[in-house]
């Protein structure tokens, strides 16, 4: 798939690796110059090297001052702002019921995965509106529309952003600023490739597990969650804002397995 992103600039937060390195390089391989930005500003500079015309910055999007840095950073750098990518994310790391989940543990996942989407729009989009012109793409999760066991806080968030997606989409939407979520499945980044590769027997049944609900037979790759987002980038999707695409493999569509 290729389209023409010539002449425009994309902004893609968590670059460094995984989902948001492979959007951030097919904006870029499809004529984008394109900020690479991550709390890891090491895995951005080295995502973006070799690139032309892109650049690289730290930006944790839970430190309101990296936010508005990298927002002054970004006109400097650039001049202008079409494409939005919020994409950095975060999961936990305990496995519990709602009451025995840890507050500090909500507090971390809400404040990157939906308080961190905010702000960085808030900071971001007055240069679109100005423009009357831009694209939004959040990451949500599949999680966020349809919830699993044992990870309150991140089903919690991923819904929010599902929802802040469709009023950024009301909101901007008469100023010619498009906002729309695109929602991954399972998918192979590099934490989640070890397991699936993994001959441990705990990893093995729960990758069978998990391979038991999806359609398709397997996980996603990164890039197929990409292309979801190119498409929403595209200047051929021009009537398209408040929706949400799934990148699951049929995971959502229903029971997979038999009863």
């Amino acid at each position: 798939m290729k389209v023409d992103l010539g002449g425009q600039v994309a902004l893609v937060t968590g670059a460094g690796n995984g989902i948001g390195r492979a959007i951030a390089d097919l904006l870029a391989a499809n004529g984008a110059r394109v900020a690479y930005t991550d709390a890891d500003e090491a895995a951005a500079g080295r995502a973006a090297a070799g690139k032309p015309g892109c650049a690289a910055r730290r930006l944790d999007v839970t430190v309101p001052a990296d936010i508005e840095a990298g927002a002054r950073w970004l006109l400097e750098e650039f001049g202008r702002i079409d494409i939005l990518v919020n994409n950095a994310g975060i999961n936990t790391r305990f496995r519990v019921n709602l009451d025995q989940f840890h507050d500090d543990e909500w507090d971390r996942i809400v404040a990157t995965d939906l308080t961190g989407c905010y702000r960085v729009t808030k900071a971001i989009v007055p240069l679109m509106l100005k423009r009357k012109s831009g694209r939004i793409i959040n990451i949500a999760s599949v999680f966020g529309l349809v919830p699993a066991r044992l990870q309150c806080a991140y089903v919690a968030a991923k819904a929010g952003v599902v929802n802040l997606t469709r009023a950024m989409a009301l909101e901007f939407g008469p100023y010619g600023v498009l906002a729309n979520a695109v929602a991954p499945g399972s998918t192979l980044n590099e934490g989640l490739r070890k397991i699936y590769s993994s001959q441990d027997p705990a990893d093995r049944k729960w990758v069978e597990g998990t391979l038991s609900h999806i359609p398709l037979g397997r996980p996603a790759e990164c890039e197929d969650v990409a292309y979801a987002v190119l498409f929403l980038a595209a200047p051929e999707s021009r009537y398209i804002t408040g929706t949400v695409i799934v990148v699951d493999g049929g995971w959502t569509a229903g029971f997979s397995r038999d009863f």
